[in-house]
């Protein structure tokens, strides 16, 4: 049985529904694909900063503190974010105001006013934020590691931007950006939680006299220029080190994506996990460490992070690279291989337990032209992974690529940890 229901108005734009009759709340959320790889080195980080000023008013609702009135009146709350391959804004309410939400929501994307004097002010506060993120190595790591992979090309970029494009937009650039991907074809309307048979006539009041407008799309990722193992360092004074070390792997969208999601769930999700096992409780290196996979449409990454002992960083990192060859030398054993399996597929039902979850999960699968949209697609891909298949995968992911590692901490020379990754 279908979770999601879609429909697609006469302009383009898509509609999913999530019904949830068991909650009492519904979110809505409007979904655009484009995020900060849709970019161009002289506006990088508008795709973000854009997020920031649909906030700052409309002619219906002038300030900032207009939108947040009305939203807090409705017993809501409302938030944004953006990704490298997509940017959501939703409105989380009762489900009795459904439509005060939808309407505010089309507002703010429809009507914001990107007045000068706000965005001058706003600058300040991305500058801020982005301080806060170069202080965070933590959250900054992960961005320096997939400059290391990808080089100057958007998904090499911080989709925070760089301070030199953040002060340097005026409001042309943002209408310049928004006018090229703010289109009916890449925008998606999502509502879950308890609906009525309603909700699709308040969308395409709202939104379907939007001109359809082919939008193209942007330059494809160049694939890593050789396969050599690779060390960067962002040389800082701390206490702790911070590594995130990994390789090239698949798109989203791909044959033995379930397999290297087990892989990866075996590798470093959760306390059981051989990298929490080896790293933190084995060894006391570490006490965050874990594995993920992040897909984009034509590229993707299977990658361990860590906050390790600056003086056991070396001992860490070979811990790590140990584990990483270990799936390629030896086949899961199946006791570990079915508690991964049940693990994998316990997180991904607990994030659909909300109206949020649920309508973020479908609206990125969207987004991205995933065909596994239902969420008994993803359960039965994970149920047919074989621990050969998630060897083969070890072979093809880790084996034929060079090792690359980012470092954040006290460190000069990288040709210690050069050595560990050969």
């Amino acid at each position: 049985m279908s979770v999601f229901e879609q429909h697609k108005l006469g302009n383009g734009l898509r509609v999913l529904s999530a019904n949830m009759p068991q909650v009492p709340s519904v979110t809505c959320m409007i979904m655009l694909a484009a995020g900060s790889r849709y970019e161009t080195p002289d506006t990088n980080g508008i795709a973000h900063f854009a997020e920031h000023m649909f906030f700052k008013g409309t002619e219906r609702r002038p300030t900032a503190r207009d939108i947040g009135m009305e939203v807090d009146g409705l017993g809501g709350e409302f938030n944004a974010f953006t990704s490298k391959e997509y940017t959501g804004y939703y409105v989380r309410c009762a489900s009795d105001y459904r439509e005060q939400a939808l309407d505010v929501l089309v507002d703010m994307l429809r009507n914001s006013k990107f007045e000068s004097a706000e965005i001058e002010r706003e600058k300040g506060v991305i500058v801020e934020e982005m301080n806060m993120y170069y202080d965070t190595p933590r959250d900054f790591i992960g961005g320096l590691y997939e400059r290391l992979l990808y080089g100057d090309q958007p998904l090499g970029w911080d989709i925070i931007g760089r301070k030199e494009t953040i002060r340097g937009a005026t409001r042309e650039t943002f209408l310049d950006y928004i006018g090229r991907w703010y289109k009916p074809e890449r925008m998606i309307v999502g509502v879950a939680g308890k609906l009525d048979d309603g909700y699709l006539g308040s969308i395409e009041g709202l939104l379907g006299d939007l001109e359809p407008e082919e939008t193209g799309a942007p330059p494809p990722t160049e694939p890593e220029a050789n396969g050599r193992p690779q060390v960067t360092i962002h040389k800082k004074e701390s206490d702790q080190a911070h590594v995130c070390l990994g390789v090239p792997s698949y798109p989203t969208v791909h044959p033995d994506r379930w397999a290297l999601q087990m892989l990866s769930t075996v590798l470093g999700t959760g306390m059981s996990s051989r990298l929490f096992t080896e790293v933190r409780e084995k060894r006391g290196l570490a006490y965050y460490v874990y594995a993920h996979n992040q897909g984009y449409t034509d590229a993707g990454s299977l990658y361990s992070q860590a906050g390790v002992d600056i003086a056991r960083s070396e001992e860490a990192v070979e811990t790590i690279v140990r584990e990483f060859r270990r799936l390629v030398d030896e086949p899961v054993p199946a006791d570990e291989l079915e508690k991964a399996r049940a693990l994998a597929k316990g997180r991904f039902v607990l994030r659909l337990e909300s109206p949020q979850g649920m309508i973020v999960y479908g609206l990125g699968r969207l987004a991205l032209d995933d065909p596994a949209l239902e969420p008994e697609d993803v359960l039965a891909g994970l149920d047919a992974v074989t621990a050969e298949d998630v060897q083969r995968v070890a072979h093809d992911v880790i084996a034929s690529h060079g090792l690359n590692l980012a470092l954040i901490g006290p460190f000069e020379d990288p040709a210690p940890f050069e050595a560990l990754l050969s």
